[in-house]
C-alpha cells in the first residue's frame, strides 16, 4: 500500500493533541455529508419531475410525427403511408388536421386550435387515460362529439353534465382570398363527451374533435396536416425515424418526442445544468472547513514532518499525506451523504411519504422521484474532484513555506 496513504490513514484515525482539530475535521466531514446528501435529493426530484413531464407529454405527442416541410395540409398517398404503416415496429398511424377555429359555448368564446383526430389516435398516444370528466368518445353513429382541455373548458364554462352545444367556427381551405367572412368560415355545432387535463401548455390550446367532422367543416376532402405514429415497444427510434424519413422523401420532415417539443426539452436540460452548479457551489463553499482541518493539522504534525524529512522523504511525499487526508475527509462525506440522500430519495420514490400541499391530484399526489446511478457516480467524482482542489492549495503553500524555512 502507498507509504504517504499509510500516514494519511494514521493521521486521519489517531485522536489529535488539540482537541479542536477533532472537531473541525468531524464538522468538515458533516458538511460533505450533508451537501452530498442536499445534491443527490435535490437531482433525484429533478429527475422525478422530468420523468413526470416527459410522461404527461407522452400521453397527447407520438413517438413520430410526419410533416410538410413547407406548406400546411398534403394529400393522403394510401399506398404510401400503408408501406409505413405495415413495418415491423410500427404499432398504429393516426391521421392529424390542426387548425385555429372560433368555439362558442353558452355565448363565451374563445380562439384555440382544432385537432382532428381518426380512431386510431388514442391507440397512438394514450389520451383516454387523461379524461377526468366525461369519456373519449369522439363519434356514436350519426353524432360527433368533442373533447375539449381543461383550461378551455375553465374559461367556457364547460362540464359533460350542461347540454349546451360547442359551435364552431372554422375557416374553408380554398384557393385566393375572399372578404366576405361567410365565404371564408363554415359553422357547426357538436356535443361534449368528455374533459381532458395532460398539462396547462396543451389543456389551454386544444378541442379534439372527428376527422371526418372537420373535413366537411372545413372541406379538406382526403387531406390531413400530419400524421402521427405510435411504435412497438423497445424499438429503436431514431433508426426507425431514418427508416421512415428515407422512405416519405425529402418533401415531409419526421420529428421524434424530442423534436416535438424541443424547447421544453432544452429548457429542462438548461435547468438542470444550472441546478447541477449551485448544488456544486454549495458544496464547495460547505467544503472550506477541509482547509481550516488541513492547515491545523499540518501545524500540530510540526515534528512528525521534521522526523519524515531527515529519514528522506522529499516535498511530494509530504504533500501527498496531507492530500490524502483530505481526500479521506471527502471520500467519508461523500458515501455517509450518498447513503444517506439515496435512503431519502428511494423513500419517497416507493412510499411517497412527502405529498403535495394540495390533495386529491389525479396526476400524482406525492412529489416525484426518481434516483439514476450515472448520478450517483457523478455526484461522487464532482465530491472528490472539490476535495482535491480545496485541500491542494493550502497544502502546496504552507509545506512549501515549511521546506523553505528548513
Amino acid at each position: 500500500m502507498n507509504f504517504s496513504f499509510l500516514v494519511a490513514k494514521k493521521y486521519f484515525l489517531s485522536k489529535k493533541s488539540t482537541n479542536v482539530i477533532n472537531i473541525i475535521s468531524l464538522i468538515s466531514l458533516i458538511g460533505v455529508a450533508f451537501g452530498t446528501m442536499a445534491f443527490i435529493i435535490v437531482l433525484s426530484v429533478f429527475n422525478g419531475i422530468e420523468n413526470l413531464v416527459s410522461s404527461l407529454f407522452s400521453t397527447f405527442d407520438p413517438d413520430l410525427r410526419i410533416e410538410l416541410k413547407e406548406g400546411k395540409s398534403f394529400e393522403i398517398d394510401s399506398v404510401l403511408f400503408n408501406n409505413i404503416k405495415n413495418k415491423n415496429e410500427v404499432a398504429y398511424i393516426s391521421y392529424v388536421i390542426e387548425e385555429n377555429a372560433l368555439f362558442e359555448y353558452d355565448k363565451k368564446q374563445i380562439v384555440a386550435t382544432l385537432k382532428a383526430v381518426d380512431e386510431n389516435f388514442k391507440n397512438v398516444t394514450g389520451i383516454d387515460s387523461m379524461v377526468f370528466d366525461g369519456d373519449f368518445v369522439l363519434e356514436e353513429n350519426p353524432r360527433y362529439y368533442a373533447v375539449v382541455g381543461y383550461g378551455i373548458a375553465a374559461r367556457l364554462g364547460i362540464t359533460t353534465k350542461l347540454i349546451f352545444p360547442l359551435k364552431i367556427w372554422a375557416p374553408i381551405r380554398q384557393e385566393g382570398i375572399t372578404l366576405t367572412p361567410e365565404n371564408a368560415f363554415n359553422s357547426q355545432a357538436l356535443s361534449v363527451s368528455g374533459i381532458f387535463a395532460i398539462q396547462q401548455e396543451i389543456d389551454d390550446k386544444y378541442v379534439i374533435i372527428p376527422i371526418e367532422f372537420a373535413r366537411e367543416l372545413m372541406d379538406y376532402g382526403n387531406r390531413a396536416t400530419a400524421v402521427e405514429i405510435k411504435l412497438i415497444k423497445n424499438s429503436k427510434t431514431n433508426k426507425v425515424q431514418q427508416e421512415i424519413q428515407e422512405l416519405i422523401g425529402d418533401n415531409f420532415i419526421v420529428k421524434n418526442r424530442y423534436e416535438q417539443k424541443e424547447l421544453v426539452y432544452k429548457i429542462m436540460k438548461s435547468e438542470r445544468f444550472a441546478i447541477f452548479l449551485i448544488l456544486s457551489f454549495i458544496l464547495l463553499v460547505s467544503s472550506f472547513n477541509i482547509v481550516g482541518t488541513m492547515i491545523m493539522l499540518i501545524i500540530e504534525k510540526k515534528s512528525d514532518i521534521n522526523t519524515l524529512i531527515s529519514l528522506g522523504a522529499d516535498l511530494e511525499t509530504i504533500r501527498k499525506i496531507f492530500l490524502f487526508n483530505g481526500w479521506l475527509i471527502s471520500a467519508i462525506g461523500a458515501v455517509v451523504g450518498l447513503i444517506l440522500g439515496l435512503i431519502i430519495a428511494l423513500a419517497q420514490q416507493i412510499f411517497g411519504f412527502l405529498k403535495f400541499p394540495t390533495s386529491g391530484s389525479f396526476i400524482s399526489n406525492s412529489y416525484p422521484v426518481q434516483v439514476h446511478f450515472s448520478d450517483t457516480v457523478l455526484v461522487f467524482a464532482v465530491v472528490m474532484a472539490i476535495g482535491f482542489l480545496i485541500s491542494n492549495y493550502p497544502i502546496r503553500f504552507i509545506t512549501r513555506n515549511f521546506f523553505t524555512s528548513k
